[in-house]
């Protein structure tokens, strides 16, 4: 196996979305951590809109109370795909996509 070789997850979701009575964010960087996966990063936008075309902004006169969050996750191909039905399950609007990476380096503490 080339360990450069990997998967870039993104996660595309809103910061009111919720899973298992807690934000879905949450949600997934535990399922992520609990699957084993190599990390998880969530990334908070500010503005936005997905399918519906509702903006979601930070801007002062627009405060949006629903953030549009980012959650990424890169591992082996093996790992993410495995990981993807838990994402399946719990995502009920959203976007995902997967995209091939290259993983030059990973260093731990």
């Amino acid at each position: 196996m080339n360990l450069t070789d990997g998967l870039l997850l993104r996660i595309f979701i809103g910061e009111k979305d919720r899973y298992e009575n807690e934000p879905l964010h949450q949600w997934l960087v535990s399922a992520a951590h609990d699957a084993g996966l190599a990390g998880a990063t969530v990334l908070r936008g500010l503005e936005g809109y997905g399918a519906d075309s509702t903006l979601h902004t930070a801007r002062v006169l627009r405060l949006s109370t629903d953030l549009p969050l980012v959650v990424e996750i890169v591992d082996t191909p093996e790992k993410v795909e495995a990981f993807l039905p838990a994402v399946d399950q719990a995502l009920e609007v959203g976007l995902v996509t997967v995209e091939k990476v290259r993983m030059q380096f990973y260093r731990k503490e």
